[in-house]
């Protein structure tokens, strides 16, 4: 998964961090809110961890910046040193999905963002995932397209899983290479349009089998459903 954290504290910062990485997640530091706020309209996160301080901008202020200005459904998890329970409700009615108090413990932080996540995010969980005729089977890593196995490469199957896991999120090019090539390869922009390329013909991902592959030009992509009953009868 790949995570935003906002916080101005270098300690803080570092804890929460390394707590991420032991999970396995990626995450991105910030130490204001208005340079996270400009982030998010080129840039996707599957979690934000914030401060209710901060130097520039109010953690509130953030929150509702994302969820009223931006129309972000991204999961967040406010970390502060405000204990009471008046703090905990403004924070929560601000959309906030989750509350937990300074001092951070690691095993209290994993906990919750594993909570957050669960709730967030249950396809990743399952053994078998169906989105109408895709059907795909994690633990054998096979995908199935109305009953018959499509031989997919081990990125271009790692793609289409996580295109379908997260249907109608507008994905950046940096979160899509991250999720399935990881940190450190550059020069990828090329080898991400040519995966997308040949999942749409192999999957025939195309309206009439309900799913839609687009390309949100200078941001990434975003994968669609489509209703049947509101396509023209010839592209049924």
């Amino acid at each position: 998964m790949r995570i935003a954290v906002l916080d101005n504290g270098p300690e803080q910062l570092k804890l929460i961090n390394h707590t991420m990485t032991g999970l396995g997640h990626e995450s991105r530091m910030y130490t204001e809110g208005k340079t996270l706020l400009q982030s998010l309209r080129r840039q996707t996160f599957d979690l934000l961890i914030l401060d209710w301080g901060l130097p520039d901008m109010k953690g509130l202020d953030v929150v509702k910046a994302i969820r009223h200005d931006l129309k972000s459904r991204l999961p967040i998890l406010f970390v502060t040193d405000r204990r009471d329970e008046a703090d905990m409700v403004e924070g929560l009615n601000s959309g906030a999905d989750d509350f937990m108090a300074k001092p951070i413990r690691a095993g209290e932080l994993e906990a919750r963002v594993n909570a957050l996540l669960r709730r967030s995010y249950p396809s990743k969980h399952e053994a078998e995932l169906i989105f109408g005729p895709y059907h795909f089977y994690p633990p054998s890593r096979v995908l199935k397209v109305k009953g018959k196995p499509v031989e997919l490469k081990n990125r271009e199957y790692e793609l289409a899983l996580f295109l379908f896991q997260n249907l109608g999120r507008l994905l950046s090019r940096e979160h899509l290479h991250e999720a399935v090539w990881g940190l450190g390869v550059e020069a990828l922009s090329r080898s991400l349009d040519t995966h997308v390329s040949r999942l749409r013909t192999k999957l025939d991902l195309r309206p009439k089998n309900g799913f839609l592959l687009l390309a949100i030009y200078g941001l990434g992509y975003r994968l669609e459903t489509i209703e049947a009953n509101t396509l023209p009868a010839s592209a049924r």
